[in-house]
């Protein structure tokens, strides 16, 4: 399919979907502050532009979610490298990783609001709970995997641990890493929203939830759409990178 043709696709399927949605606004007969048409959230939207308002939460939910995703990518990296390569380890801590991975980040509200107060720092610490699994498991998977008959030259080179690390694993599961990047991001991206609800004043999520509270649900329109968006987006630029990068490997 030729860029043009996806193109096309995807303004198609917009297409569709806004008018699906006018059709069950004008057949259901819903009341417009309940379920507000696209015309509503348009207006709402160019509003929401006008006074600066839209444009400041989408910079402070970036910077939270940049922040957050970055640690947990570093974080799972890293410890993934480490316990990857060390079997005894990983025994030990596989269990308890296993056990704390499917408690949804949102569980630990409670307690991350205690520890770091609503604001950011609690935003901040979902999103990078909500990346750093994908990033581990996928990092110990790779590490676990690295050809042996590489790891057999660099000891015969008597190469120490840093530099077999640096050498030898990093560049041969550096591939399989950049997929666990996508999976991390949409994880962080979509507990960025929860994250921004419970423990934040500002942000996308928090959008939702004052027009919630002001029962301006086309302002909720609004951010759902620019967080759908955005996502989007940001998964269109991982997989710019997955390709580069399976390219210059060679796969």
């Amino acid at each position: 399919m030729s860029r043009l043709q996806k193109a096309a696709s995807i303004l198609a399927g917009f297409v569709l979907l806004l008018l699906a949605w006018q059709l069950i606004s004008w057949i259901g007969g819903y009341n417009e502050s309940l379920f507000p048409p696209p015309l509503k959230v348009w207006q709402a939207f160019v509003e929401l532009v006008q006074d600066g308002t839209l444009f400041a939460d989408i910079k402070i939910s970036m910077y939270r979610f940049v922040v957050g995703y970055l640690m947990a990518v570093a974080a799972g990296i890293l410890l993934g490298l480490l316990i990857g390569r060390i079997s005894l380890l990983w025994a030990v801590l596989d269990p308890i990783v296993q056990v704390l991975r499917p408690v949804a980040p949102i569980a630990w509200s409670p307690f991350i609001v205690l520890w770091f107060n609503l604001g950011t720092a609690s935003a901040i610490v979902m999103i990078f709970i909500a990346g750093f699994y994908p990033m581990l498991l996928t990092t110990v998977a790779a590490a676990r995997k690295v050809d042996q008959a590489y790891l057999q030259v660099a000891h015969n080179f008597e190469l120490k641990q840093r530099r077999i690390i640096t050498k030898v694993v990093i560049p041969s599961i550096f591939p399989q890493i950049t997929h666990g990047l996508r999976l991390a991001l949409g994880m962080s991206w979509i507990f960025l929203v929860s994250g921004e609800m419970v423990g934040a004043q500002s942000g996308l999520g928090f959008l939702i939830e004052d027009g919630r509270n002001l029962l301006r649900l086309d302002y909720v329109f609004v951010a759902i759409a620019t967080i759908g968006v955005i996502g989007m987006l940001l998964d269109q630029l991982i997989q710019l990178f997955e390709r580069w990068v399976d390219k210059q490997w060679g796969r």
